[in-house]
């Protein structure tokens, strides 16, 4: 039995820059540590992303710009010719699906290991990461951070340019730039890991700068309009302690607006929050929403669609979802027509490596032939 399309603004269409949008639903960025260990995307990233391209945008896994900001085993990376050919065999063939598709730029900072980089993480200040960081040996305990000088705040800076440029290269539409979920960039914004006394530290003004430097360097380098940027206000992931939340994003929507990226993209949006009233406010361009789904929780039974389109009649021009569309390649097709989701796979899984948990999630029609998905009924 079949049914008629699910009402919903998440399925119009809609513009980012210069890309026509199928739908509004964003693919988030998840990392799946399926790279080589010199961070080269492998041939089963292609299947992976070709599989979910109708997606209206999807927004692939964070890659480092330079070796010193590696987070963890085998996560992509873009900062050699390697990396541009093992992405350009992803971006082919999600294109050739009818895909489009953008790139996550992250620096770990203090969220790294030598074991895992071969170097001695880099942060705004030595503050450690209170946590273990998982190497190719199991768990260890994290090192004390080496504090970033200026020459080499200023040659980061100039990498995130350059892995942008590889990006363009390597077939994405644009990159989004990473200043969240406790990584670097967020570590500048945030007073518990910027103790710094010069430019880059301080007030609110000297926390920003960084960010703002970083976004307007890859915005010069391949144009505003194939940039977004991630921020994620009130995080606390990764140890991070902003501090003075209400003061650090304002400041940096308005430092960010004169920059002119082409999208917002917020973590954790909460519709009711009067700080993500004042975000959609103030951020003239394009806002995505990534919604509060619940931090390692349970997936809701219907992938996070109501708060999307809370979110949507709230001010967000487009909704990005993750684990709903690590189990769902189909995800689009599905919440069209109110079909069943398929439920996650063990999380372990999720960074593993191989097939299992990453590519073998059916698509409806191969679910119902198994017994898996009932057919939909009528609402």
């Amino acid at each position: 039995m079949t049914t008629a399309p699910v009402a919903s603004r998440l399925f119009e269409p809609a513009r980012l820059g210069s890309l026509a949008l199928p739908n509004r639903l964003v693919m988030a960025p998840m990392t799946r540590n399926r790279a080589t260990a010199d961070g080269v995307p492998q041939p089963i990233m292609a299947t992976y992303y070709a599989q979910r391209a109708t997606a209206g945008l999807i927004i692939a896994e964070a890659s480092t710009p330079n070796a010193v900001g590696q987070t963890y085993a085998n996560i992509t990376a873009i900062h050699n010719e390697a990396h541009v050919a093992g992405w350009r065999r992803v971006t082919d063939a999600v294109r050739a699906a009818g895909g489009r598709m953008f790139l996550q730029l992250q620096h770990g900072g203090r969220v790294g290991h030598p074991d895992n980089s071969g170097l001695t993480p880099v942060a705004p200040s030595p503050v450690a990461l209170p946590d273990t960081i998982h190497t190719p040996s199991g768990h260890q305990n994290a090192v004390v951070p080496r504090e970033m000088t200026v020459e080499e705040i200023r040659s980061t800076v100039a990498d995130f340019a350059a892995a942008a440029r590889k990006a363009i290269d390597a077939g994405f539409a644009g990159v989004e730039v990473h200043a969240a979920n406790g990584y670097l960039l967020h570590q500048f914004l945030a007073q518990g890991t910027n103790h710094r006394t010069d430019a880059y530290g301080g007030p609110v003004s000297g926390r920003i700068r960084f960010v703002v430097e970083v976004v307007q360097a890859v915005s010069d380098a391949i144009g505003p309009q194939r940039v977004g940027v991630r921020i994620a206000p009130g995080l606390t992931v990764n140890g991070i302690e902003e501090g003075d939340t209400e003061s650090i994003y304002p400041a940096l929507i308005d430092a960010l607006a004169g920059v002119g990226p082409a999208y917002l993209h917020v973590v954790f949006a909460d519709p009711d929050q009067p700080l993500f009233q004042e975000i959609r406010k103030n951020w003239p361009g394009t806002l995505i929403a990534n919604p509060v789904l619940g931090w390692g929780g349970p997936l809701p039974a219907d992938g996070g669609k109501h708060e999307g389109e809370r979110l949507l009649a709230a001010g967000a021009d487009l909704i990005s979802l993750g684990r709903a569309f690590l189990a769902n390649p189909d995800l689009v097709e599905r919440l069209r027509i109110g079909a069943p989701l398929n439920a996650l796979q063990d999380k372990g899984l999720m960074y593993v490596g191989g097939e299992a948990g990453y590519t073998d999630y059916p698509v409806l029609a191969a679910a119902r032939h198994e017994g898996r998905v009932p057919e939909p009924t009528a609402p």
